[in-house]
């Protein structure tokens, strides 16, 4: 039940190449600003950051936006390749041990130096119970500081993804942290807010100079960045337009330079618009229907004291429902990849058809399979996505205006849309 979205941005960004590939998510437009003129780049998408605190939420626009002020050790080129950000080397000196050599002369926005304390600091603040980036930090093993410039990485057994996990942890300054009671992430889950959901201060190429929660986020170029910049960006102003029609008429009118993610149905008008440059490819990400195996009971279901996922005859019949030519071509106009694999790119599936191929949509397969399975009238079961990404809201698998037909089998599913941060219980 997998559909991967397709990828549109725009190449014109000089320097914010850096801000708007690192996304590698949804559609996006620029409008007619040339690299001579982009002082300040003017975007938008539908969402808005969750916080600014780098260890608080593992949600896509909100990870990238903190990561133009914040730096990982490890980061990703153009390629997705793993290259040196706050690490210039590293070593795997035995199968659990990794020793890393930290990039010298690096300053906090706040003028602080950066050491190998503040590694120390940002995997344990990471790995709080409140913290969503917690598992990536746990599997970092124990931090050992050699010195100054020098931090060790014990493992309790092999990883070999070790270095991906790595990349999930932006450093942030242990002295920052504690001058401003910032020690422990902000816990979103039970709408605390801190100093550092409103402020920042990281290595990164941007500063945080203005947060307004669902109006508007400011950054300025960090003058003192250790890196090198490509352009000529000195000022990045997001605006957080959650209805399509005004962020694109924003986008016609000049009011913005660059949207992420138009909607599906404006794509051929803005292919005609003069000044407008649409560049489409595909998306680093996929999208599923992930069903409870786990529990006991299913929750916010019709069903009582047992979980009917939990037979692979009710989760087949349920991917047999779903008309995902139909889901291609009407909902996503075509903006989409349908697969039979759980990886957005068949490399992932060792670029294997079989893995890749997808079970036919059959209405009487799937009848008959819940039939099978105990269900002929079939059961009600809720079903939740997120509100903040255009292929959540526009493909609502059995809502009210998809293309799946569980309508007409025995499986009806309630749909809502819900800021799903994580996994809960409701998304299942």
């Amino acid at each position: 039940m997998a559909a991967p979205d397709r990828l549109m941005f725009a190449r014109r960004l000089g320097p914010a190449a850096r801000l708007f590939i690192w996304l590698l998510i949804g559609v996006a437009c620029a409008g007619s600003v040339t690299p001579a003129a982009a002082q300040t780049l003017r975007w938008s998408s539908q969402g808005d950051p969750l916080t600014m605190d780098p260890h608080s939420q593992n949600e896509l626009l909100t990870n990238n936006l903190t990561g133009q002020i914040y730096e990982p050790l490890v980061g990703r080129d153009r390629t997705l390749a793993i290259v040196p950000v706050l690490a210039t080397s590293w070593q795997q000196l035995s199968p659990t041990l990794w020793r890393f050599k930290l990039r010298a002369n690096v300053k906090f926005h706040d003028g602080t130096p950066f050491t190998a304390d503040d590694v120390v600091f940002s995997v344990q603040r990471a790995r709080d119970g409140v913290s969503d980036l917690k598992t990536y930090a746990l599997a970092l093993g124990e931090l050992k500081v050699v010195d100054a410039l020098t931090i060790d990485f014990v493992l309790k057994q092999v990883n070999p993804v070790f270095l991906e996990h790595l990349y999930t942890v932006q450093i942030m300054s242990r002295a920052w942290a504690d001058k401003h009671g910032a020690a422990r992430p902000i816990d979103f889950k039970t709408q605390q807010t801190g100093y550092a959901s409103l402020n920042a201060n990281g290595t990164g190429p941007y500063r945080l100079v203005l947060r307004e929660p669902d109006v508007k986020t400011v950054y300025r170029r960090n003058p003192g960045w250790w890196g090198s910049f490509e352009g000529n960006v000195q000022e990045v102003v997001y605006t957080p337009i959650k209805s399509d029609a005004t962020r694109v008429a924003a986008l016609i009118s000049g009011e913005l330079d660059f949207v992420l993610d138009p909607a599906p149905q404006d794509l051929a008008r803005l292919r005609k618009t003069d000044g407008l440059k649409l560049v489409e490819g595909p998306e680093n990400r996929i999208v599923f229907i992930g069903m409870d195996q786990s529990r006991d009971e299913l929750l916010y279901s019709s069903v009582k004291g047992k979980n009917p996922f939990k037979d692979v005859r009710v989760r087949r019949a349920l991917y047999q429902a779903i008309d995902i030519e139909t889901v291609r071509s009407r909902l996503m106009r075509g903006q989409s990849l349908p697969t039979g694999g759980m990886t957005p790119s068949p490399r992932g599936a060792f670029n294997d058809p079989v893995i890749e191929q997808r079970l036919p949509f059959d209405l009487a397969a799937a009848r008959q399979l819940m039939t099978d399975a105990g269900y002929p009238q079939g059961f009600e079961v809720a079903l939740d996505s997120s509100m903040t990404r255009k292929s959540a809201r526009r493909w609502p698998p059995c809502g009210p205006s998809s293309a799946c037909a569980c309508g007409s089998t025995p499986c009806r599913v309630r749909s809502s849309f819900r800021a799903c941060t994580g996994l809960t219980p409701r998304c299942i």
